[in-house]
Order: C-alpha cells, then structure tokens, then sequence
C-alpha cells in the first residue's frame, strides 16, 4: 500500500456518533504505574498506537509480563522495587516525547546503565529539561550534545527527595519528577506551572502519599517515596486531542452534527475546547460524569454559521498545546485576524510544528506574520481552495499529517499527503473515521 493519501474533494455534510480511540496520556501512565504496582493491573480500551506499544515493549525488558486479548490489557506488576535491571539494556521510546522522558524517572535507581534511544524526531528534542531536575535525586545521565538522545541513565541506590521549580508548564518533566519522588527517600516538592495533571491524579487514585495545592498560575506538589502501589483496573476514557480533529471538521463543514461519547475533558486538557467557543464554535458536553478524578462527557458539535477571530490569551495555551495546528485552521476561515503568542513550546514537539502550521496555511492561501514564538493570522471566511498541494517531509509527525487531511476535506484542492503510517503513532483508526464521516 503507497505510504500516502490522496484527496480531491470536500466532505458532504453529516450527522453522525462517534467513538475515538483511547487517551494516550493516560495509555502510557498506566501502563508505567501497573508495572510497578503489586499484582496483576487491567486496562480496557487502552489505546494501541506505536507510543503506547513502545511503552509496553520498554518496561517487558525489565522483566514485567503484559498481555493482550480481547479488548483487555493484563499487567503483572512487581512492585515499586520489581525491575530487573540487566547489562546492555536499550529503551527505544520511538517518537514518544511522554514515554521517554516518563520512563526516566523510574529508572533513576537502575543498578547497570540503560540507554535511551528514540526515532529521528525524538532525538532531536530536549531531553536536559528532564535530566538535569532527576539528576538532583543522585541519577547521573550523559547526553548527545549535553541535550539530546541517545543519552545513558546511571542510577544510584541513594536517592534523596528534591525541590523542583517547573516553570515551562511540561506535564511530562513535572510527571518524570514525581516518579522519581516515588523512589526517593524524603520528601520530593515541586512547584508547577499549570499543565496537564493526568500523574496528579492518577496518584490519588492509586492513594499514593501525594499533596496539591492549587494556585492560580501553579501547583505545589509533595510526593513521599512509596513502599507499595496497589494493582488496579481502569477503563482508559477517549482521547480529547483525537477528538479535536473531528471538532475543527464540524467547525469548517456546513449543516454538520457530530456527537463523540466518552470523551476526557479534563480541566487541563480542554483548552482547545475554550478557544473554539471563543471562536464561534457550538460545543456541548453532554452526559457528564467523574471517573477516578477524571472528568468526562459526551462531546456534541454543531456547524457554525460565522467563524471570530480571535486574540489568544496565553493563559490557554498548555491546555491546548497538542491542538493549536487544528485550531489554526480555523483561524484561517475566521473573520478577521486572529493571534497566537508564547508557542515556543510548539517547535519542542515531534515537528517544529508553529512552523509547519504557517507553512500548511500559506500553502492554501492564508496570509499570516509570523515570529519564533507567535502568530499572526489573516482569515477569510469564504477560504476555498481549487490547486493542488502537497505535503511531505514533516519528520512524520502525526498531528501534522492529520491536520492536513481535515483542511483537505474543509477547504477543497487536490491534496497529496505523505506518511500516513504516521497516524499509528497516536491515532491508528483515524483515517477509519475519517471514511465512515464520508459515507
């Protein structure tokens, strides 16, 4: 099968109910925290894209047992001190930015030095921002360029609790401390700019010896080490950032209706949630409940009649970090120009992705100003496209690709778009989706 996808026309309006794959962030942190529980973990509807498969192939090499079947994940945990640590281990994280800088806080106690490799795109992001705070534990690492994979974790069986300042709002270097807290003897204090809280959570779940406090631009975290974590079951909710695409989709395609059922809409995930409203689009969420400190809903979408612009407080920008390439696209048919400031964070991810989002733009016609952390976008409600475009050469990353294909169907032309295997890295069904949308 050719490795890309080609598309010459917009989608019809629809109606439809939807169901998105699993939460990745969650996929990845369960699979972390039941393999060092006590007793055998069980997961439903545990998404099984590449970041998540590269998570569970990591932690069978420290001897940890894991099986599939049926719908249903079976860890077999051994316990917070239950890793076999062996010579000439390597940890691939693939293209997973969580796994990779997770995985290193519950390696900080290894006996025999791992190596931590990744993919093209992972190897070229800071992994420092992580080291250098898990270094304070007693770990010592060395790096590629003092900044880069592959790096070597040497553990120490000394471990002391820290003081963390996490001023960058990183869910995955604040998620990476509070692991090694786990492990270390004292007490472990981070304060946190505002990010996901997913590992906050979870641990409360878990009844872990974790304190917050709630400010209103940070957290205060306490983590004291732990003896034991009990063996759980959990029912991984879908993933918002998946959902997202099919949002926007709504968003950009007249007299359309969508409903996505059981969707995580944590507080700290639903920024993009926000700014569409902001912008004009006509989102519910129905059926609301809690599950294990998450909070979820039906997601209900409505095709708007006008699109705003909009001046974008930087306020929402960690909970819609993963999103902004989506919402750019709105932008683009908004009336008037709409701003986006403080995103350098968005050129850490798999692809320098402020970057590729103005060039996605410029490709269709959008005018845009652009600085190394801002946006400016001039938008035209009446944006319809009819030449021919072509993407390629984007490290492969996954929210690249996807977002190309939701412009593609929103605005017309004759896409070519490459490496559709990139999808397997977070979102194996979504060209599935995608088809049964169309029909």
């Amino acid at each position: 099968m050719s490795n890309k996808i080609i598309l010459d026309s917009k989608i019809k309006d629809f109606k439809k109910k939807i169901n998105v794959s699993g939460d990745k962030s969650l996929s990845i942190r369960w699979i972390l925290f039941s393999a060092i529980a006590d007793g055998i973990s069980k997961s439903t509807n545990l998404l099984m894209s590449q970041d998540v498969i590269a998570a569970i192939k990591s932690i069978r090499k420290f001897g940890i047992k894991i099986f599939y079947n049926n719908q249903i994940c079976k860890i077999y945990g051994k316990g917070i001190n239950g890793f076999k640590y062996k010579k000439n281990i390597t940890i691939d994280a693939e293209n997973s930015g969580t796994l990779g800088r997770l995985i290193l806080g519950l390696l900080i106690n290894t006996s025999f030095p791992i190596k931590l490799v990744g993919d093209k795109s992972l190897s070229k992001r800071d992994f420092k921002r992580i080291t250098d705070p898990l270094s304070k534990f007693g770990a010592k690492f060395t790096l590629k360029k003092n900044k880069n994979l592959p790096l070597t974790i040497f553990g120490s069986n000394n471990l002391k609790g820290i003081k963390y300042h996490e001023n960058r709002g990183s869910a995955q270097c604040k998620s990476a401390v509070i692991f090694g807290g786990l492990r270390a003897k004292g007490l472990t204090k981070i304060k946190a700019k505002k990010s996901r809280n997913h590992t906050e959570l979870f641990s409360k779940f878990l009844n872990l010896p974790i304190k917050i406090k709630t400010k209103k631009n940070y957290d205060l975290i306490e983590i004291k080490k732990v003896n034991k974590i009990k063996a759980n079951t959990y029912n991984i909710p879908s993933d918002i950032s998946s959902s997202a695409f099919f949002i926007v989709l709504v968003a950009l395609t007249e007299k359309s209706e969508l409903t996505i059922k059981n969707v995580n809409i944590n507080p700290s995930r639903i920024g993009v949630i926000t700014i569409l409203k902001k912008m004009g689009v006509k989102i519910k969420f129905n059926n609301k409940k809690y599950y294990n400190g998450e909070k979820l809903a039906d997601i209900f979408i409505k095709s708007p009649k006008k699109l705003r612009a909009i001046n974008c407080p930087s306020k929402l920008n960690a909970g819609a970090i993963d999103e902004f390439l989506i919402i750019f696209l709105v932008a683009a048919k908004a009336k008037g120009v709409s701003y986006f400031k403080n995103l350098s964070e968005l050129n850490e991810k798999e692809s320098p992705r402020l970057v590729w989002g103005e060039k996605i733009l410029n490709k269709i016609g959008v005018k845009t100003i652009s600085t190394n952390d801002s946006i400016k976008i001039f938008g035209n409600p009446n944006l319809s496209i009819n030449k021919k475009v072509v993407i390629k050469n984007f490290l492969k990353d996954h929210r690249v690709f996807m977002t190309s294909v939701i412009a593609a169907l929103s605005f017309g032309g004759h896409w070519t778009i490459h490496d559709r295997d990139s999808t397997k890295t977070s979102f194996p069904d979504f060209l599935k989706i995608i088809r049964n949308l169309k029909k």
